[in-house]
Order: C-alpha cells, then structure tokens, then sequence
C-alpha cells in the first residue's frame, strides 16, 4: 500500500494549523507513520507463517492463531492511522469551499480562507474531536481484542478441532510488545496534544 496519499494529506492540512497541531502531524507522520512503514510492517509481516503449536491436527494452528490474533495488529495500527487523519478532510474541504466561493461570486467574501475563524474555527474543533474520538476508541480496540497491551511468549489453546489444549508459540513476541507499547505511547501523545490544541482554541 502506498501511504503517500496520507503524507499529502498531513502536508496540506499543516499551514491551516496552530502550533500545537504542527507538532501533531509531525507525530503522526514521523513517530507513527514512518515507524510503521520502515521497521513495523516488517514486524508482522509472516506472522501467520511463525505461529507454531506444538500438534500437527489439520486446522488446529489456523483457528489458534484467528483465536488469539482476530484482527491483526498491523492491520489495525494502519486502521488507526487512517482513521485518525482523515477528519482533517473536514478542514481542506471547507477551507476549498471558501476559496471556490470567493471564485464563484468574485469577490473578497473572507479576510483569509484558511484563517481559522468563524465556520471554518467549528469546522477544525469538530475534526480535533473527532480525531480524539478515534484514538480512544482504537486503544480500547487494542486492549479488549489482546487482553492488555501485552504478547505473551506462549498461548495455550483448545479451541476445536485441537484434540486437547496445545502449547502455540508466538514469534518475536518481546519486539512486538516494544512496537505495540511504541504505539499505545504515541497515541496518547496524540491524544494529549488533540485536547490541548482544543483546550487553546477553545481559550482563545
């Protein structure tokens, strides 16, 4: 997948931001979207193909794997990144709205149409909630689906067809914990920074 349609995105929407939100696309694109695209991806990418059980039953390692890993964790870390970027959308769109509508009636109608005032202040507060919203969501996603932000060495398994409970082994388990903690890390950085951002406009 190519992600250069995020880093456009990220790029476009940083002259309409505050300070605070520049430092927030600089994590986004730099702690979590380079991250993810250099060293992560890599992480997980055979994952399927390194979960062993210690059986051979037909069937028995690929509902053990589904059964502990039901989405898995790059898949949803890139989720999230999408997800928590594209409500800035709600800004480039307004800001090209105002510009069209100063081209439509040819006239001067704002002061700046990327100033952030006005509609265009409720337009940009709303998009700051909503990426907070996804955020939290997708922490919480993280912590029911794993049990924890942990991967534990060894999964002990009795899901049918296994004829008993089989000892199943994860691979790079202590690697993936350290990008999966990297990850619940930036996150909360991220949130903090949403509701700081809101907290200033809102003062302001």
């Amino acid at each position: 997948m190519s992600w250069g349609f995020l880093r456009d995105l990220l790029s476009g929407v940083n002259k309409y931001s505050t300070g605070i939100g520049r430092i927030w696309v600089a994590v986004v694109f730099v702690f979590r979207l380079l991250v993810y695209v250099a060293a992560a991806e890599n992480i997980w990418k055979y994952e399927h193909d390194e979960f062993e059980c210690n059986i051979k039953q037909p069937g028995c390692e690929n509902v053990c794997f589904d059964h502990f890993f039901p989405v898995s964790h790059i898949r949803l870390w890139a989720l999230q990144l999408i997800m928590v970027s594209t409500p800035s959308l709600l800004v480039v769109f307004h800001v090209a709205y105002r510009e069209n509508r100063e081209k439509h009636h040819n006239q001067k109608l704002y002061k700046s149409p990327g100033e952030i005032d006005g509609g265009l202040l409720c337009t940009y507060l709303v998009s700051l909630v909503l990426k907070t919203g996804f955020e939290i969501v997708f922490l919480v996603l993280f912590y029911k689906l794993y049990n924890g932000f942990k991967v534990p060495h060894l999964v002990k398994c009795d899901v049918r067809p296994c004829p008993n409970t089989v000892d199943c082994y994860i691979s790079k388990p202590t690697e993936k914990m350290i990008f999966l903690y990297f990850l619940v890390a930036t996150s909360c950085l991220c949130i903090v920074l949403n509701l700081s951002e809101l907290s200033y406009l809102i003062f302001k």
